[in-house]
């Protein structure tokens, strides 16, 4: 099964919306992704969220697309600085799981779980785009499928 790594989108600035909301592009770009994503046949059972409204609103524009028969929840666990590997010990490989969160925290993530190590990075995130791990056969560790990025350049 798939583990989707998703960094929330562009968010407006503290001086602007002191809960970083999303921002027009943020909004925008998330929905191109989901859209994309749902073109695909890209099928996700259930997504969770860090809880602060970035990663909120991206979640939900997201599910607002793919209609995950598990709906949006929030989490602890998801912040930009939380334990990466405290969070991985809780995921289950066997669903189909999107996480909606932040930098560093998901490139973090992304190499703990592909080299076993969070200081070396093997993805750099953009902001809505999607990442997609799965288990590699007989070993405890993930490999990146495959990335829906916003920009390619």
């Amino acid at each position: 099964m798939a583990l989707f790594l998703v960094q929330h989108g562009h968010s407006l600035p503290k001086d602007k919306d002191p809960k970083k909301g999303l921002s027009q592009e943020g909004i925008a770009e998330t929905k191109r992704i989901a859209e994309v994503a749902k073109a695909y046949n890209v099928l996700v059972s259930g997504i969770t969220h860090s809880g602060k409204t970035r990663a909120r609103q991206t979640a939900e524009i997201i599910a607002s697309v793919l209609e995950p028969e598990g709906g949006v929840e929030e989490s602890t666990g998801l912040n930009p600085v939380d334990d990466v590997t405290a969070f991985a010990d809780k995921i289950d490989s066997a669903v189909d799981r999107m996480l909606v969160g932040h930098l560093p925290f998901m490139e973090r993530m992304t190499s703990y779980l592909i080299t076993g190590s969070m200081e070396k990075p093997v993805f750099k995130f953009q902001n809505s785009g999607i990442v997609c791990l799965d288990k590699y056969p007989t070993t405890s560790f993930w490999v990146i499928k495959w990335a829906l990025m916003p920009n390619i350049g």
